[in-house]
């Protein structure tokens, strides 16, 4: 008898390989780990969550469910948002504010970046009610931890919706450089690419970098409260970094500890990916946002430099591409557009100016996310 039962799990479990939806969450998941592999396209992020994809949609896969290893570190990381908060110490660690600091104007830049997250949420609410459209607009900071830890807050962690945001947040991360450079072209001319800006910092005093998360801190405690655990870690990790006295733990919080995390998140956000839950028209809808959301908060970022450039002088003109660097992936969009302005003109350097813009972005998205939990919550 207990022969016959197992051939029958067997049979079942093979007939379920001819469901349409594992087969597309397979190639979905393939594709994923080819971006990472061939185009290394942030490997980090997309070969976890493309191999988690697959074993997820393994029929009856004993990664999941109540006992399952996969639900047991969502409940434990991500459910609780203990995984994105931790990754913000990492993350902290990480950040030289010093190109911010001795140039301050640029945080305009990271602010400005932000149009997106309240444009899809205008957008969303035709689709969707307030607190999923807010938790929607929220891919638009480019930053996964924010995202997970605002719709964790307004919908619940065992929200289809967060499942589709959560993912949407970390794919469209790894894919700035091909989301980006389009729309940078789009809306700037060659002569605006090729625009140079000196890089000439000032001096930044060891008192000032360790000041200043602290200030930022208690600054978001003021203006966004819902904000000061996203903001906390993260500064924590960037005084740890600044404080000179902490070398250790500073290197175990940009390496094992930031790697660690993200091995962890990438493989347990694809909890949310499985094919019953995935492959439906909302999450589609959610997905397109999504990109919605990058994509005006790149081209908000650049119109705003090139409005700058109206009242500028000509020998102080801003490369407008700077401006979409103010979108929270970091690195990844600081590098794209140093990248962006070396193609156009080899001698053209604008690495330090689009990181200043890009953390500055880090911030200005962690405490976007604040006010929407503030204002939705």
């Amino acid at each position: 008898m207990e022969i016959i039962e197992k051939l029958g799990f067997l049979v079942e479990n093979v007939s379920m390989l001819g469901d349409w939806r594992y087969l597309a969450m397979w190639i979905i998941g393939g594709v994923l780990i080819y971006l990472a592999i061939r185009h290394d396209m942030e490997p980090t992020l997309l070969l976890p969550l493309g191999f988690g994809t697959i074993l997820v949609n393994l029929p009856l896969s004993g990664a999941i469910g109540e006992h399952g290893p996969l639900t047991t570190l969502f409940n434990a990381g991500i459910a609780n948002e203990l995984f994105p908060l931790i990754l913000f110490i990492g993350i902290g660690a990480m950040i030289d504010f010093g190109p911010l600091l001795s140039n301050p104007k640029l945080m305009i830049f990271g602010a400005a970046a932000q149009f997106g997250i309240f444009a899809t949420l205008t957008i969303a609410s035709m689709f969707f009610d307030i607190k999923a459209a807010a938790s929607i607009g929220i891919i638009g900071a480019a930053d996964g931890p924010t995202a997970i830890v605002v719709a964790n807050q307004l919908l619940g962690p065992t929200s289809p919706i967060t499942g589709a945001i959560m993912v949407a947040a970390y794919s469209y991360m790894a894919l700035v450089p091909i989301i980006q450079p389009p729309v940078i072209k789009l809306l700037t001319t060659k002569k605006e690419r090729m625009i140079r800006m000196p890089y000439a910092p000032q001096k930044v005093s060891k008192l000032t970098k360790i000041l200043f998360p602290i200030i930022i801190t208690m600054i978001a405690g003021v203006v966004a409260p819902e904000s000061v655990a996203l903001v906390g870690f993260l500064m924590f990790g960037n005084l740890i970094r600044e404080c000179g006295v902490l070398n250790s733990l500073s290197e175990t919080a940009q390496n094992v500890l930031a790697n660690l995390i993200t091995i962890f998140l990438g493989i347990t956000i694809a909890c949310r990916m499985q094919a019953e839950e995935f492959l439906n028209p909302a999450t589609l809808l959610i997905l397109g946002l999504g990109l919605v959301a990058f994509i005006f908060d790149t081209a908000f970022g650049v119109v705003f430099a090139k409005f700058l450039n109206i009242f500028l002088p000509a020998d102080k003109k801003i490369n407008p591409m700077i401006g979409a660097a103010g979108i929270s992936a970091f690195p990844m969009s600081g590098r794209v557009v140093h990248k962006m302005g070396l193609k156009e003109d080899p001698q053209n350097f604008l690495l330090m100016h689009s990181i200043g813009v890009n953390v500055s972005g880090q911030i200005a998205s962690v405490i976007a996310g604040g006010l929407i939990l503030a204002f939705f919550k």
